[in-house]
């Protein structure tokens, strides 16, 4: 039996307004602060009611629209080293990744690719600046894990992490107020993302009984508020809180007990497309669940009766068949619709490089191609 090591936020305010926590955090102890965001924030009524009062305490700021890669985090080093002493991260999880590795960097005296996994060649010190993380999506849970994905779609084709335990943000606020207003696409797909962290950490093969019951209890948030992220009442409200806790959990799940084959393709797929991560996760798991409707492993069936008396007292159906429904049927929108393409030859490249990183069985390449082209038009 492995054991489990659970590393989280030194502090972490949640609730609806909890924004609001900002800038006494701020003021409290004032110092050079680089804020890392995007453009939608700068544009959103959030920023506009705190401007005048958060404006005066920051150094400056980057905006980040994508997965930062490792030039942009270099100039964001040589930009603003031995000047920021503190960073703040309000946005999605590519804004929180993009953060956390400035932070690290800003401390360290090599360049990003020195440091990244599956391509580095030198080991992180832990040495990193402290970062308040203000997610405004509830998916990655970046908040909270130890890593921070950087990219490179351009060069080395590679989407990989850097990752050290005090790379986990001293403090985390969770607002749900700030999913208000996102589009059904966003937040589906993101919600998603959210699920698969929560389900593949539940089925790894480095979970136990700690880990387990973290990723149920997030998953039990998930399908609450599933059906309900997009609608403007009480009961939305409801829903998207409980979401920003699923991701949050989320986190910490993938964190103990690492992910499955569904991040080991969709990593691989990330390094050379510009699909939104959370849609991949959730094209990939679909046809997964397919797969794992057929297991013949022990392990997996006890942990999916398991999981379908958790999240689906009285079941009908067999779990993960259970599952593949009920995702479908309760989704704000059909994001596994219009299946995106690929060409043969990026799918190749994909599974050459794809694995089953944690889970409880190691899928072949001819089960991974099954998931790949039921997922996305290949030609």
């Amino acid at each position: 039996m492995s054991t489990s090591q659970m590393i989280a936020n030194r502090h972490t305010f949640f609730g609806r307004g909890s924004l609001r926590e900002l800038l006494p955090l701020l003021q409290k102890e004032v110092q050079p602060t680089l804020l890392f965001c995007g453009r939608s924030f700068l544009q959103s009524a959030k920023w506009e009611a705190l401007k005048a009062d958060l404006a005066p305490l920051l150094l400056g700021h980057e905006i980040v629209s994508h997965e930062a890669s490792p030039a942009e985090i270099d100039q964001w080093v040589t930009r603003w080293r031995g000047k920021a002493t503190r960073v703040v991260a309000i946005g999605g999880g590519s804004v929180l990744d993009a953060a956390k590795a400035f932070a690290a960097l800003s401390q360290h005296p090599l360049n990003t690719l020195r440091y990244l996994e599956k391509v580095g060649d030198t080991p992180l010190t832990g040495a990193t600046l402290p970062l308040i993380a203000v997610p405004t999506t509830a998916g990655t849970g970046s908040e909270v894990t130890q890593n921070a994905v950087v990219t490179d779609k351009a060069e080395i084709k590679v989407k990989a992490s850097l990752r050290h335990a005090n790379f986990v943000p001293d403090i985390a606020i969770l607002d749900p107020d700030l999913l208000q207003g996102a589009p059904d696409h966003v937040l589906a797909c993101c919600a998603i993302d959210a699920f698969t962290h929560l389900f593949e950490a539940y089925l790894s093969s480095k979970g136990n009984f700690f880990s387990r019951q973290t990723a149920l209890t997030g998953m039990r948030a998930f399908i609450s508020a599933w059906p309900h992220l997009n609608r403007d009442d009480e009961q939305g409200d409801r829903a998207r809180e409980q979401m920003m806790f699923a991701s949050w959990q989320g986190g910490l799940s993938l964190s103990m007990a690492g992910l499955g084959v569904i991040h080991g393709i969709a990593g691989e797929l990330g390094a050379i497309k510009d699909y939104h991560h959370g849609e991949v996760c959730g094209r990939l798991l679909l046809p997964f669940l397919t797969i794992l409707n057929k297991t013949e492993d022990e392990q997996q069936q006890v942990l999916m009766d398991d999981l379908a008396t958790a999240l689906f007292p009285g079941f009908t159906l067999p779990p993960a068949r259970m599952l593949q429904h009920w995702l479908k049927d309760n989704a704000i929108t059909p994001f596994w619709h219009d299946a995106q393409p690929l060409t043969a030859a990026e799918a190749d490249w994909i599974l050459s490089r794809s694995n089953s990183k944690n889970s409880l069985v190691s899928y072949s390449e001819e089960e991974q191609r099954f998931m790949l082209e039921q997922a996305y038009s290949i030609a």
